[in-house]
């Protein structure tokens, strides 16, 4: 039997989701014999691969490169889950939306210049800060995404559930008593 390719990816968020999926315990171990980790950031692999089963796509959508490298995942992905409340919602990250029309440069000013103890600028020069997008998205609003897995971080059971079912080809059913918030 082929073992799935599953991939994580960490947009814009705070890594606990991943933290979560660590959380798997022993799980990771039978994990391990059923799947094939192919890109993640506990992996060293650069570039996204061709063709991957399942993703775990943690964060909101930020900036630019956050929006690139979500639309290279859902063209060489055949399911994608929203892992997380800011992938699910926009969560944390979509406060700065509050901020008004083109919040990213409001952002950008309130963090580089008003906030600067020294040098106080935002840093133009390419590849050193993504250009921040004007407003922070959930994941479902810049690509289609067949599951949601909610939770700030999901817990390790709600994960395992949900996983245990796409292994066993099932579709994903997020409900019932291993997969209640709290």
């Amino acid at each position: 039997m082929d073992r799935l390719k599953v991939a994580t990816v960490w947009l814009g968020g705070c890594s606990g989701c991943h933290m979560s999926f660590l959380d798997l315990d022993e799980f990771l171990i039978d994990l391990a014999d059923r799947i094939e980790l192919v890109y993640s950031p506990v992996v060293d692999v650069k570039a996204y691969p061709a063709e991957v089963d399942v993703c775990l796509i943690e964060g909101a959508v930020c900036n630019a490169d956050n929006l690139e490298i979500l639309h290279t995942i859902r063209k060489h992905t055949r399911v994608l889950v929203a892992f997380g409340d800011c992938a699910v919602t926009g969560n944390v990250p979509a406060i700065r939306n509050q901020l008004g029309l083109r919040n990213d440069e409001n952002v950008l000013q309130r963090a580089y210049v008003e906030g600067a103890q020294t040098n106080p600028g935002v840093p133009r020069e390419p590849g050193i800060v993504p250009a921040l997008l004007p407003r922070v998205m959930p994941i479902h609003e810049a690509v289609h995404v067949e599951h949601f897995l909610p939770g700030c971080p999901p817990p390790a059971d709600r994960i395992k559930a949900l996983l245990t079912q796409v292994l066993s080809g099932t579709e994903p059913r997020l409900e019932g008593a291993q997969l209640k918030f709290g």
